[in-house]
Order: C-alpha cells, then sequence, then structure tokens
C-alpha cells in the first residue's frame, strides 16, 4: 500500500465507492459527487502521500471529499433545488423504496447534519472519529446527529401525514 506510484489507484479501487457516496451525501448531486471524487483521488496521485494503515488512507480521504463538498456549496453554484436534482440517481444496491425515500431526505438536510449523518450511519465512524475528521469537538457531533435526527424525523412524519 506504501508503493507511492500506485497508492491513488488502489485508493481509487479499494474506497471510490466511498468517497462517491460520501461526496453524494455531501453536496446532494449525483454528477458534482463524481466531479468531486474525481478531484480527490487526482489529489493524491499529483502529492502523493504515506499512510499507516487502510483506515488511515479512508480518513484521508473522506477528509478531503468534505473539504472540497464544502467549497463547493460555498461557492454560489449551489441552489437549494440542486440537493434534490439527483435523487433517482441515488447510488444504492437496495430496491427498497423505503431505504431510497431516506436516503433523499437526508440529501435534503443541510449540509452541516448531512455530512455528519452519513459519517455515522452509512460509513459506520463513532462520534470520535467523526470529530476529528471535522475538527470539531465530540459533544458538537453529537449535537449535529441529534438534531440531524430530529429534523429527519419531522420530515418523515410530514411526509406520513399527507
Amino acid at each position: 500500500m506504501n508503493d507511492e506510484t500506485n497508492i491513488a489507484l488502489y485508493a481509487f479501487r479499494t474506497f471510490g465507492d466511498t468517497v462517491l457516496r460520501a461526496a453524494y451525501a455531501c453536496c446532494g448531486s449525483y454528477h458534482e459527487a463524481e466531479d468531486i471524487t474525481q478531484e480527490v483521488f487526482l489529489t493524491l496521485h499529483g502529492q502523493p502521500r504515506t499512510f499507516s494503515s487502510d483506515e488511515h488512507l479512508k480518513a484521508w480521504l473522506l477528509r478531503c471529499t468534505i473539504n472540497r463538498c464544502r467549497n463547493y456549496i460555498k461557492s454560489g453554484r449551489v441552489r437549494l433545488s440542486t440537493f434534490l436534482e439527483g435523487a433517482d440517481e441515488l447510488p444504492d444496491n437496495s430496491s427498497d423504496r423505503q431505504d431510497t425515500e431516506i436516503r433523499e431526505k437526508v440529501a435534503g438536510l443541510p449540509e452541516k447534519y448531512r455530512s455528519v449523518i452519513h459519517l455515522y450511519y452509512y460509513e459506520g465512524y463513532n462520534i470520535r472519529e467523526i470529530a476529528e475528521m471535522n475538527e470539531m469537538s465530540e459533544n458538537t457531533v453529537s449535537s449535529l446527529l441529534r438534531r440531524g435526527r430530529q429534523k429527519l424525523k419531522l420530515e418523515l412524519e410530514k411526509e406520513d401525514k399527507l
């Protein structure tokens, strides 16, 4: 894994789907997520690094992905409508309609909740790891998770009443 000439290729083959899903969860647009994923791996290819483990590499890739998504969201190219535009293109292996609806609702959350919820539920990181990746305190991550869950619950309940 530490062979610098192949690190980007190895990382793409191993974590490409994970980075794409994280980018989609953060920016809400599948096409933008593909672009961000490409930029992340090009960065790794252009500036190879040495990682102590696969988990270290994955954490770096996700941190880089989240930063690029934040830059994209701040860029002004984003409109509120883009968060749900690519919902039918959501990359998932499940044909379960309820799972797709929940993913759409998560994609509609504000970015600060969306990224934390994605890392916690879809990537399996714990609060401490998410806090380190996002350079936040563990209490902040816990609060964001709690508030994100509340917003998600309200959205799902509102849909059920319609």
